[in-house]
Order: structure tokens, then C-alpha cells, then sequence
């Protein structure tokens, strides 16, 4: 497995990642247009000096997303997803995506990174949780920006 940028070659592997963990694996139900940043990674991510990183298997598909929005002295966690068949300890797919956002997030002297997480993706709260990341009431998420899923549990995790 490899952590490495995103590249347009890889566009129509996240969409389909994304939306079947989204829809199927999670019951979150949201389509393509709800979420605009699928369509054009490389000028909602990339062209801004934000970043999106894959995990790619032997073969160089896409298994894994994290992307990363820089929003004032915050970063904003977005389409965190891995392929159900590279989760847990034997491959640590979500521990070196997250390792390699929160190195950038530092490294770009951000104070805290912000992340929402859908209603139905209990599973992911526990990975939240382990890696050092507090639940914060709507009210106290410090930076506005769009999430598509409005039943979300929003998360803060201090980098200072």
C-alpha cells in the first residue's frame, strides 16, 4: 500500500469508493451533486494549496481518500474513507492516511483540525476518539464550511 496524492487518474476510482462507503457501507444516502468537491479534486483541493491524498494497494487502486481544507488557522478533515476489505490493525489503511494529514496540517501551522461525521458512521467515531479527537457541540465548531450530511457529529482535535 502507498499514500500518495491525488492525481486526476484516480478520479473515477474515489467517486466510486466514496459514494458506495458512503451509501451502501454507511446508509448515509448522498449523491455526486451534493458534494461538488468529488467532481474537481484538483481545484477544490489541490490548485488552493489544500490537499487529497489516496491509498493505492499493489495494484494502484484506490482503497483509501483524506482530504484536507485550510480554513484561517484550521484545517477541515474531508472524505475520510477506506475500502472495508483494508480497515483494522493488519493494515492501518486509516492510521497512515490520517498520519499523513495531520503531518501536513502541522506542518502548514494550523491550531486545530475540525472534522464532521455523519449520524450513521459509528465506526468511525471510534477511530476519532483513539487518535485524540474531542466531540464538540455544533455551536462551538469555530470556522464555518460546507458538510452535506446535516445530521452530523462534529469533532475538534488540537495540534498546538
Amino acid at each position: 500500500m502507498e499514500i500518495k496524492i491525488y492525481e486526476e487518474k484516480y478520479k473515477n476510482q474515489v467517486i466510486a469508493l466514496i459514494l458506495y462507503l458512503q451509501n451502501f457501507d454507511n446508509k448515509v444516502d448522498l449523491s455526486l451533486e451534493e458534494q461538488p468537491d468529488m467532481n474537481n479534486i484538483t481545484e477544490y483541493y489541490l490548485k488552493k494549496g489544500d490537499c487529497f491524498w489516496i491509498a493505492a494497494d499493489d495494484e494502484d487502486t484506490v482503497i483509501g481518500t483524506i482530504g484536507l481544507l485550510k480554513k484561517g488557522k484550521y484545517c477541515i478533515l474531508k472524505k475520510f474513507f477506506v475500502d472495508y476489505k483494508y480497515r483494522g490493525s493488519e493494515y492501518k489503511t486509516a492510521l497512515k492516511l490520517y498520519l499523513e494529514y495531520e503531518k501536513f496540517a502541522q506542518n502548514a501551522g494550523r491550531c486545530a483540525i475540525i472534522l464532521d461525521n455523519p449520524e450513521a458512521c459509528h465506526r468511525a467515531r471510534i477511530f476519532y476518539l483513539r487518535n485524540g479527537f474531542k466531540q464538540i457541540a455544533p455551536k462551538e465548531v469555530p470556522v464555518q464550511y460546507d458538510f452535506p450530511d446535516r445530521d452530523s457529529i462534529f469533532f475538534m482535535k488540537s495540534l498546538i
